[in-house]
């Protein structure tokens, strides 16, 4: 199927990087494991799937080197695990894991088993919270059984690795949007990326299941009022539901300014290869005597705005240094 600017139609006032997609961001990759198949229904099998995984990972060992991110909610519901981390922590310590409502389980036990796999000093050192956001695909998708496996998570988190430096990426009916419904027509999954000034790259990744045909539009012209109605479409998806935007960029951005991209943006950006500042990275724990001598707050003294509720709030730990005063 072609693309938007494959037919002439420009969006916005910056210029696409080479491939229009997240995979123009230096590092990162995008993978789809797409679940498509026609059984009985339950409990005699597991009925219609149009499912899928998708993955977004921006590149590198995320767990000893973990990125700056933030996290921003507008209006919605849509669940995303490790998100509470992302806001407290200002890192992101795993890949993006996109899939539908009812396997956002399956997907976050996958992953935990595939990156521990990868690096043995998850679980030892420490313990990671693994990034699984999601939307409802059960208009098309029987969700009365899980219909996502290990090996569906395996292959979608091969394939983003995979993809890094490609030419293009898998977009529409494929991985997480198999099964998404969107402005009142078959939705998807997209991405596309921008240069913005100082020859920077921010690429996104939309996972789309909302709307009404009404309000699609495109270019600023009102298509879905101009467009006829959908021939033969007897049932359509209510309006109601979910977008998830995934943001990543090579941009000189810290954790803070993650979090304000992500207010004006979307959820759940992450920023390959920049360093993190701001509260949640500091590397000593509270009552350190680094941090004594360094006159940062302790947890019988907390500054306004310093998190003290839980003692891993100044996370990562297996950055704290070797004298007895951090030890456990």
């Amino acid at each position: 199927m072609p693309r938007v600017t494959d037919l002439g139609i420009t969006i916005g006032l910056l210029p696409p990087g080479p491939t229009g997609s997240v995979l123009d961001v230096p590092g990162a990759g995008l993978g789809h494991a797409t679940i498509w198949r026609d059984e009985p229904d339950p409990p005699a099998g597991r009925g219609v799937a149009r499912t899928g995984v998708t993955v977004i990972d921006p590149g590198g060992d995320l767990f000893t080197a973990p990125v700056p991110a933030g996290g921003a909610v507008l209006n919605g519901a849509g669940e995303c695990t490790g998100l509470l981390a992302i806001r407290e922590w200002g890192l992101a310590e795993t890949p993006v894991f996109l899939t539908s409502t009812m396997q956002v389980g399956r997907v976050y036990d996958a992953a935990c088993e595939l990156l521990i796999a990868e690096q043995p000093a998850i679980g030892t050192e420490d313990v990671i919270i693994p990034v699984v956001a999601e939307c409802d695909d059960s208009f098309l998708s029987d969700s009365r059984r899980m219909q996502v496996e290990q090996a569906d998570v395996r292959r979608a988190l091969q394939a983003a690795r995979a993809s890094v430096g490609g030419r293009a990426a898998d977009e529409g009916a494929v991985g997480a949007g198999t099964g998404m419904s969107c402005l009142g027509y078959k939705g998807g999954i997209g991405t596309a990326s921008r240069i913005v000034p100082g020859e920077h790259t921010v690429g996104v990744v939309a996972l789309t299941n909302f709307g009404d045909r009404g309000r699609l539009t495109v270019a600023g012209q009102p298509a879905g009022q101009l467009l006829p109605d959908p021939a033969g479409q007897a049932e359509r998806p209510g309006p109601a539901g979910s977008c998830i935007v995934v943001v990543l960029t090579d941009g000189p951005l810290d954790a803070a300014g993650c979090t304000r991209l992500a207010r004006r943006a979307g959820p759940a950006p992450a920023v390959p290869g920049t360093t993190p500042v701001g509260k949640s990275s500091w590397p000593w724990p509270p009552g350190c005597a680094h941090r004594a001598a360094a006159g940062r707050p302790g947890p019988r003294s907390p500054a306004p705005g310093w998190t003290t509720i839980s003692p891993r709030w100044w996370r990562p730990p297996r950055r704290r240094c070797s004298t007895p005063c951090c030890s456990r």
